[in-house]
């Protein structure tokens, strides 16, 4: 069945436009709230946010949504989407929603859905709720008597904050690192610089005035530039930079150079192995994760698992092969002893808790592998592209054929923007690009 609404991380669009409206949200909040409502007993949501001007509009239209199928609804306000995850778990809720578009700019917003675990819904759920949203929704509407109640909760951000603080060793502490925080004017603004300050680190927090139309905008994982800068002149020992709902990291060194979410599984696993707490004998990447890491994980005696892209996916394939890491090289990193998705801040604290067991810098502590290089471009295109035929599928296989055995090409649409994504990789970095650069360039005709 052809999705109407989801896509790969939920639904997303532009505020007030296509299927993000708060027409959309209401019927969201109907459908998920009917589909996840027990027999019998209390029936409880979940609903947080970032800083988008947006939110405001669609929480109110789900708190309506919710309260007319007969659903509690709990406001937590700004937290990061990890915190969704895990107050769904420890309220006992039926569902938990994030209104949130991520890494997107502040004109776009979304609305991620958790189960009653803590974990993304499946595909199969998805398509059902869609089913139920195009219903006649006078159908789904409580008794009058059974209509839910709507209330906001003060200490949510205490909550998390106590819950990442638990993911750091309790031996240690961060006194003596200066730490530069970049919270991208969005959910982690106000807990993020608190759990490090908290944890006893010196904290250079950058980003933390939102006002609605500041979010990610040149700042944050996706701009981390400023963050590099400031590490540098602050002279700090490391940089974390967090998107918008602060489920994906990047990480910067004591110079600012960025260090990607493939070396910080490398580096996450190695010592999970060491201690004895890595499980199912790897880690989860994705069809973008780098050769050099594959290669690496292999010298270790630890294999490396490849998932569709998008942080769910990552989590399927952790919980099939009984592992419990998994990432993305964009910074989404799962750790599933303390999570059920990305979180961007208790990745940065293994990092961090790295630097403090083995007395390193940031550099020597986070590069793990040398990188075999690999070039990614996106295309940007107005018109659907298919990519198994005509001209832009004959470019894709005479890639392939050109790079053979030697190196890797992986093509997709994205499920969040309307923009294809060209990788490619190999140890002969001038044929890489030459082919990238062939095919992207005859998509972008494609697509015009």
């Amino acid at each position: 069945m052809t999705r109407k609404y989801f896509g790969t991380d939920g639904i997303r669009g532009t505020a007030n436009r296509g299927v993000m409206t708060a027409e959309t949200a209401l019927k969201l909040a109907m459908a998920a709230g009917r589909h996840f409502r027990r027999a019998e007993g209390t029936h409880r949501v979940v609903v947080g946010k970032d800083t988008r001007l947006s939110g405001y509009m669609i929480e109110s239209a789900l708190v309506s949504g919710f309260t007319a199928v007969g659903m509690d609804v709990f406001q937590f306000g700004p937290v990061p989407t990890p915190a969704v995850a895990m107050l769904t778990r420890s309220l006992r809720a039926d569902l938990g929603v994030m209104i949130s578009a991520s890494h997107n700019p502040f004109q776009d917003n979304g609305l991620k859905l958790f189960g009653p675990d803590g974990n993304k819904l499946s595909d199969d759920v998805e398509l059902k709720i869609e089913r139920l949203m195009d219903q006649n929704m006078a159908d789904l509407l409580a008794e009058p008597e059974k209509i839910g109640r709507a209330k906001r909760i003060d200490d949510s951000q205490a909550r998390y904050i106590e819950h990442a603080k638990r993911t750091f060793p309790r031996a240690r502490t961060l006194e003596g690192l200066r730490v530069v925080i970049d919270c991208a004017n969005g959910a982690a603004y106000r807990v993020a610089p608190s759990v490090l300050w908290e944890l006893g680190a010196e904290v250079i927090a950058i980003n933390i005035a939102p006002n609605g139309a500041n979010i990610n905008l040149d700042c944050g994982s996706t701009s981390p530039a400023a963050m590099c800068a400031q590490v540098r002149e602050s002279r700090a020992d490391i940089g974390i930079a967090l998107d918008g709902d602060a489920d994906r990291v990047v990480i910067a060194d004591e110079r600012g150079r960025l260090i990607d979410g493939d070396q910080l599984l490398a580096l996450i696993a190695e010592r999970w192995q060491a201690a004895g707490t890595l499980t199912g004998g790897g880690v989860v990447g994705t069809v973008m994760s780098n050769f050099g890491l594959e290669r690496h994980l292999s010298d270790k005696g630890l294999t490396l698992g490849r998932a569709a892209v998008g942080d769910r996916y990552v989590v399927e394939m952790m919980k099939q092969k009984g592992m419990n890491v998994g990432g993305e090289q964009s910074g989404h990193v799962v750790l599933s002893n303390f999570s059920t998705t990305g979180d961007g801040l208790v990745a940065g604290l293994q990092v961090l808790a790295a630097m403090a067991d083995m007395g390193k810098r940031a550099s020597d502590v986070c590069h793990r592998f040398e990188p075999v290089p690999q070039i990614l471009t996106n295309v940007r295109v107005r018109n659907g592209v298919k990519l198994e035929e005509g001209d832009v599928g004959k470019a894709i296989e005479d890639g392939r054929a050109r790079l053979g055995a030697k190196g890797r090409l992986v093509i997709r649409k994205s499920g969040t923007e309307p923009v294809i994504r060209v990788m490619g990789e190999g140890d002969d970095e001038k044929l890489v690009k030459a082919v990238v650069g062939s095919i992207a360039q005859i998509i972008e005709h494609a697509g015009a």
